[in-house]
């Protein structure tokens, strides 16, 4: 089959974070009880006016200067005028013709090569209610009704699932960096349509564009890019591409499959205009610069410092910046002094696996950096062994005890005299054993070692000891 190339835009949803919604005074909180965060204007009630929420426009702001995006000189909102059930007011107030940005981008990695993501714009818009389906009715949750949203919508500018997903994971990682949303994708905060379309790899002509709505999770983004590039070229293989519509599809995970929702020949015509309700203000120069200071450094360039100036593995880089809270948790270790490989050592392979196990996050983690280091100080000073290190680290955890109450008990024996005196009675028990090692049997050497440490029950530093052995067997 030839190969054709894969066009890829995105439209992400994410939902703000904020103490209230964005024109109303209700809570902005997930909460699993249905239409218990909801004021009369969420409802739509006569005579119920928005207010404007400015932490919510000061993170769209934050939001657009991180993407390069250029920012309007003022700030309003439009009408997008439709009925659905879970908009009671039949219109939603968003951002058309003039969005808190447009034209900017972003650069990412995707597997050893970086990719720069064009933006098409972002733009802050309320979001509508949640409606729940059952075989005989459906029900409306409320609670969902005017959260904040940033939608931000890509060029066609991505080849790939693989470059799709990049984007969107990293686009969530940059939302948590800069506190902007928890971006928790169990909670629904993101959500995601996606436009594809394939063309000739020789071609300049953009084929026929296919909408797949709300797909819910980043594996779910993959799944149905990868069936829609197959189903749209195996059409264009078989001579029928004209049965390729500009249409809106959804994505079913039980088959894998993307399934017709509605043709989409013209763009709908939702009779925008300026929501009078809500005055334009101009954005201040000086708030705009005092936004830019907030800019918190990014996953990107902490992966950067990470490598170059810490000596990170791409590797483990790349799992300590997947989460904030990774991240935050491993500078912490450093700038108390900790040896940045043994942090990451441990951040990557105990501690990540404890909170899997547990299923907690590190907000909820016993052992904090002060006292990770309490056992990192001590293995570099060679009191205790790396293996009785990790009986301190889980038995800490275990207990919720600082780790100094298990230090004292578990100190090596570092005393060159003590230790030797130790050898020598196991030597002159031992001496069958000697004469198999001179004789040839070398790997009898680690018994020895074995002995020793079975002895002193693990206290003994174990290099000192395989100086004393090797001195007195050779």
């Amino acid at each position: 089959m030839p190969k054709y190339k894969a066009v890829i835009g995105l439209e992400m949803h994410c939902e703000v974070k904020s103490n209230s919604k964005v024109f109303s005074s209700a809570r902005n909180s997930y909460n699993d009880t249905p239409n218990a965060n909801i004021r009369p204007i969420d409802l739509a009630f006569p005579g119920t006016l928005p207010t404007l929420n400015l932490e919510c426009i000061r993170k769209a702001l934050l939001m657009s200067l991180i993407l390069n995006c250029k920012v309007p000189e003022y700030m309003y909102f439009d009408r997008k005028n439709y009925y659905y059930p879970d908009l009671p007011k039949g219109y939603q107030i968003t951002q058309m013709h003039d969005p808190v940005g447009v034209n900017g981008h972003i650069t990412i990695d995707v597997d050893g090569y970086s990719k720069d993501v064009l933006i098409h714009d972002i733009h802050l818009e309320e979001d509508s209610a949640s409606l729940d389906h059952y075989s005989t009715i459906s029900l409306i949750d409320y609670n969902r009704a005017g959260v904040p949203l940033l939608e931000l919508v890509t060029e066609p500018c991505l080849s790939s699932s693989k470059e799709a997903v990049a984007f969107l994971e990293y686009m969530r990682r940059v939302y948590q960096y800069a506190d902007i949303s928890e971006a928790d994708t169990k909670k629904g905060q993101i959500r995601c349509d996606v436009n594809v379309s394939i063309m000739d790899e020789d071609s300049t002509e953009l084929g026929t564009k296919v909408e797949i709505k709300n797909v819910n999770s980043f594996a779910n983004v993959a799944a149905a890019i990868d069936y829609e590039i197959k189903r749209q070229s195996e059409l264009k293989e078989a001579g029928r591409y004209d049965e390729v519509e500009q249409e809106t599809r959804r994505f079913d995970e039980e088959t894998g499959t993307t399934i017709r929702m509605r043709g989409k020949v013209d763009a709908i015509d939702y009779k925008y205009y300026v929501e009078p309700n809500i005055p334009k203000f101009k954005i201040e120069s000086a708030w705009l610069e005092k936004i830019k200071k907030d800019i918190p450094v990014l996953p990107r360039e902490r992966k950067k410092h990470h490598m170059d100036d810490l000596g990170l593995s791409e590797y483990d880089a790349n799992i300590i910046i997947k989460e904030k809270d990774y991240a935050d948790y491993f500078e912490k270790c450093v700038s108390l002094g900790m040896n940045p490989k043994v942090a990451a050592n441990y951040l990557t392979v105990q501690i990540i696996a404890y909170l899997n196990k547990e299923g907690i996050t590190l907000k909820d983690f016993y052992l904090i950096p002060e006292y990770l280091l309490e056992i990192t100080t001590e293995v570099d000073k060679e009191t205790i062994s790396s293996k009785q290190a990790k009986e301190i680290f889980n038995k800490s955890l275990e207990e919720k005890k600082e780790p100094k109450n298990y230090l004292s008990e578990n100190k090596q024996i570092s005393n060159e005299g003590e230790l030797e005196e130790i050898i020598n009675k196991i030597l002159e028990n031992n001496q069958e054993q000697i004469e198999e090692y001179k004789n040839g049997k070398t790997n009898l050497f680690q018994y020895f070692v074995g002995q020793v440490m079975k002895e002193t029950k693990g206290k003994a530093n174990p290099n000192m000891v395989r100086d004393i052995l090797n001195s007195k067997l050779n």
